[in-house]
Parts: C-alpha cells; sequence; structure tokens
C-alpha cells in the first residue's frame, strides 16, 4: 500500500478511515494513517491516543510510548493513556516504570486500595 492512500481525504476523513482499520484490527494501516493526522494537528489528543493503541497492539512498543508520554504531556489525567503506559512498560519489562502509572491510572478510575490492602 502506498503513502499516499494514508494522506488522501480531508483530516476528518482520514480520522474516519484510521479507526475502521483499527477496528478491523489492521493497526499498521491504521497507524499509517495517524501519522500523518498526528503530525498535521499535534495537539489533539484522540489521534494521537488512537496511534498509541495501534502501535501498542502491532508490537511497536517504543512508539507507543513514546505517543502515551506525549498524550500524558497534553493531558496529565488521561485515565486510559495511564493505564496503557503501564501496560506498554510492563511488555517491555520495565514493571517498576510501570507500577506508577497503573496505581495512578486505578486512583483516576476510582479504584481505591482498601485498608490493609497494598498496591
Amino acid at each position: 500500500m502506498t503513502t499516499a492512500y494514508y494522506d488522501f481525504g480531508t483530516a476528518a476523513e482520514r480520522w474516519a478511515r484510521a479507526q475502521q482499520f483499527f477496528e478491523a484490527q489492521e493497526y499498521v494501516t491504521a497507524a499509517g494513517i495517524l501519522e500523518g493526522l498526528v503530525a498535521e494537528v499535534p495537539e489533539q489528543v484522540g489521534p494521537r491516543l488512537l496511534l498509541a493503541r495501534a502501535y501498542y497492539h502491532s508490537a511497536r512498543l517504543g512508539k507507543a510510548e513514546t505517543e502515551l508520554l506525549a498524550v500524558l504531556e497534553r493531558d496529565p489525567v488521561e485515565q486510559y493513556a495511564r493505564l496503557m503506559l503501564g501496560r506498554t512498560l510492563e511488555r517491555l519489562g520495565r514493571d517498576g516504570d510501570a507500577a506508577p502509572h497503573l496505581r495512578m491510572a486505578a486512583a483516576l478510575a476510582g479504584e481505591f486500595p482498601t485498608k490493609g490492602e497494598t498496591v
């Protein structure tokens, strides 16, 4: 597939196409479309978060980490990005780095340890 397909159409059309590819589990194609979209509108969290998810599911974990850190820089309380970053770091074998993000994701979701329970 050529990159011209990734750049074809308006931003809204590319966003919709990327979502369709993601839902069809065509993560590499979805990422190809989203990379251009994120470059075009870097301040928007939605496309960047979907790009991170596409990278995660296509095992491009370093790229997923980079995008998730960018999402959290823009929105530090984005619960799903915190959870994904924790899971990404776990897959990279960095459990110690993952733990604070997983705890924060749980807290943002309203999941607090009960008395005597450690996290």
